[in-house]
């Protein structure tokens, strides 16, 4: 197979760009390394590009490995002829392999495995040519043997019908029609195994819908249901269309002898043997799809999640809230790092409110604090009513937000949180990740296992290998889209920097301990196990802003400070001026081309060297929405249908977008309510953390349901 060739049509790229790719991973270089500083030999590829052809590329080979391992078993057993050895070779799939190989596959002990013992392979062929002219009996009867174990001619029969029934259930061509047709025509269903149970699974207790329309959060809705043993699902095929087509197949002429015994042993083909393995395949795809999907879906959230932007230069009060153990509070400055920690118990049963305004008043005051970061748990909507209430009270003004705590107290009682805040208790880690999570969401969430983030849908039940490989590769092309602040950066950070690895993020930790902050990128090789790949693959990544060389506070690449010190004096300017960047450098170059040949560099790096000197160190984080900053609190009994709000999205799942629109109950847009314009997927119209105005359309506040729509 063409690998090279596969991947380029899949992915709509040139030949040269995949064989350049293909080289950079295979020589050790990380995605987002090449997506950033590879540009010249991929044309520019970007990560998700590049994530999707490493992806392609390991199936493409791991399909090559096992056609080569089937190739050799098969010529090991002295069954391999041309025509098959051609099949193989040009098998697109794993599945078609396998099915190639499906008669030749070791088995256990079968009905037909016996027959053949019995001798009766020779009778099953004799059946198959259609050629008999008397009664079959009569044939059957030579078959007969005390020795072999076969008493009577019906038993010859049936032993060549169990062969014959194995051999149709193994022929590669008939299992792909079959699969085709069953997912083309199919049927998948579901029944409640007790109707009176009430479940939220209620809307599938009599369900039915062709396999090829079934959406894949319903997909992975039956899986659960029937995992937890509420629901039976079925895959229903047009059997009698199947069953048409491997007679048609089979019998090739009519003879009263065979034809009856054939038509048999199809049936009996088709029910117990291909029937539930075609059934096993359908349904596994349709799971594997469902859940390519979902984690596709998990992983944009994810990433839109982390790219939020900081609320930078803020003293913050964190709070957790809760009932019975009160509220803990955080105080964190500008920098992250914490004050002040404190509880209150303004919340049931001890309703200690003036106390708790009390401790408010003087931690604002003490610590100039301007915004409060709430978390979305329990007691959330009491606390946030009695912080609206506070804050008309005082003369300072002080906003307040809700954000998602989801893993907070995942993190809180890590072993990370334990290192991190060793004299604090759950609560107080919890309040501190609240009120950091909002000043910088990117350094704080990376703390967090991405599947605890709550943005995903059946996380849960999905591959949890696929799912934290796919998670983390998210994370690593934000942190490393952002870089880090290489004196500050926390080991957590640093293990998502392209080439760094968890001890050696530990060993810069350590290093930067010992030996204070890190003067330029070049002492980045003193640090233990970082070695000059290591440091090739990580050095762009990581920012100094008050280091020796002006040039480490950017994202230029080491390798290229040569071409940019000589950019820098052909224009007349410095080192020391591109610190705090150098507005419409660009424009003094008139040849783009000519300028990179002169500097032995691409025009592509040329053109990235530019951008970072004219704004140096760029968040790409500040083009996101920032949050909703609320003074005053909303009640679910405030909305009315027809009520326009703006809103913040938290989740987006395969039929519809979760609004935030400060009544503490998130809100649905129905995908057929998001856009005036036909979309297949809400991903197509929104984004975890867009800003969007919505118009109430209808309130159930008895099953705390609101329905909202786009369509203003």
């Amino acid at each position: 197979m063409d690998i090279i060739g596969v991947l380029a049509k899949e992915l709509s790229v040139g030949r040269g760009q995949v064989e350049a790719a293909v080289k950079l991973i295979d020589e050790g270089n990380t995605i987002p390394f090449i997506a950033r500083y590879r540009k010249e030999a991929t044309g520019s590829l970007n990560d998700e590009v590049l994530r999707n052809l490493d992806e392609r590329l390991k199936y493409l080979r791991g399909l090559e490995e096992r056609k080569a391992q089937v190739l050799a078993a098969i010529e090991e057993q002295g069954k391999l002829t041309p025509e098959l050895k051609k099949e193989i070779e040009g098998a697109q799939t794993l599945v078609a392999v396998e099915d190639l190989y499906l008669p030749y596959r070791p088995k256990r002990r079968t009905r037909a495995g016996i027959a053949r013992e019995k001798g009766l392979e020779p009778l099953a062929d004799l059946i198959l040519l259609q050629m008999i002219s008397g009664p079959l009996e009569k044939e059957a009867a030579a078959y007969i043997s005390a020795e072999n174990g076969v008493e009577s001619a019906e038993e010859a029969i049936n032993g060549a019908k169990d062969i014959l029934a194995e051999r149709f259930s193994e022929d590669a061509k008939y299992r792909a029609w079959i699969r085709k047709a069953t997912t083309e025509e199919g049927l998948i269903s579901s029944e409640a195994k007790d109707e009176k149970t009430e479940s939220v699974y209620e809307m599938y207790y009599h369900y039915e819908e062709p396999v090829r329309k079934c959406a894949g959060h319903r997909v992975l809705a039956l899986n659960r249901g029937e995992k937890e043993k509420i629901l039976t699902v079925r895959i229903g095929a047009p059997k009698e269309r199947i069953l048409g087509y491997l007679e048609k197949q089979i019998i090739v002429r009519d003879n009263p002898a065979t034809t009856p015994v054939l038509r048999e042993t199809i049936a009996d083909s088709y029910d117990r043997l291909i029937a539930p393995a075609i059934e096993r395949e359908v349904r596994n795809d349709l799971t594997e799809k469902a859940e390519d999907g979902a984690i596709r879906v998990f992983g944009k959230n994810l990433e839109q999640l982390l790219m939020q932007p900081p609320v930078a230069g803020r003293v913050v009060l964190g709070w957790d809230p809760a009932f019975r153990t009160g509220c803990k509070l955080a105080v964190v400055d500008a920098t992250g790092k914490v004050l002040d920690t404190v509880v209150i118990y303004p919340t049931a049963p001890q309703n200690k409110v003036a106390e708790a305004k009390r401790v408010l008043k003087n931690l604002i005051e003490k610590y100039g604090i301007s915004l409060i970061s709430v978390g979305n748990g329990t007691a959330s909507r009491e606390s946030e009513q009695i912080i609206a209430g506070f804050l008309k009270e005082i003369p300072e003004n002080v906003q307040y937000v809700i954000v998602n705590e989801a893993g907070a107290s995942v993190y809180s009682a890590s072993k990370l949180a334990t290192e991190e805040f060793p004299n604090f208790d759950v609560g107080q880690r919890s309040a501190v990740s609240i009120a950091r999570r909002l000043q910088d969401p990117l350094a704080e969430l990376v703390k967090i296992d991405p599947k605890s983030i709550g943005v995903g849908q059946y996380q849960h039940d999905m591959n949890q290998k696929h799912l934290s490989e796919a998670l983390g590769n998210v994370v690593e092309d934000c942190v490393n889209r952002v870089g880090v602040d290489l004196n500050t950066a926390s080991a957590s950070l640093l293990e998502y920097i392209s080439g760094i690895s968890k001890p050696i993020a530990r060993n810069i930790v350590a290093y930067r301990e010992e030996n204070g902050a890190f003067k330029n990128r070049r002492q980045l090789l003193k640090v233990a196990k970082l070695g000059p790949k290591a440091f090739e693959q990580c050095a762009g990544f990581m920012r100094i802003p008050d280091g020796d060389n002006p040039l480490d506070a950017t994202s230029v690449h080491p390798e290229s400070y040569p071409a940019a010190m000589e950019l820098l004096k052909r224009l007349g300017s410095t080192a020391d001026g591109a610190a705090g960047g150098i507005p419409g450098i660009g424009k003094k170059i008139r040849d783009y081309g000519k300028m990179a040949e002169e500097l032995g560099i691409g025009e592509i790096t040329l053109r990235d060297i530019v951008k970072e000197l004219e704004k140096p160190g760029r968040d790409p984080r500040e083009e996101m929405p920032k949050p909703i900053l609320r003074t005053d609190v909303l009640d679910m009994k405030d909305l009315t249908p027809g009520l326009i709000l703006k809103g913040t999205v938290r989740n987006v799942i395969d039929f519809g977008a979760f609004v935030d629109i400060g009544v503490h109950q998130d809100g649905l847009v129905h995908i057929s309510q998001m856009s005036r314009k036909f979309i297949r997927h809400p991903l197509e119209a929104v984004s975890v953390g867009d800003i969007v105005e919505v118009k109430v359309l209808s309130v159930d506040p008895v099953k705390k349901r609101i329905a909202l729509t786009m369509k203003i």
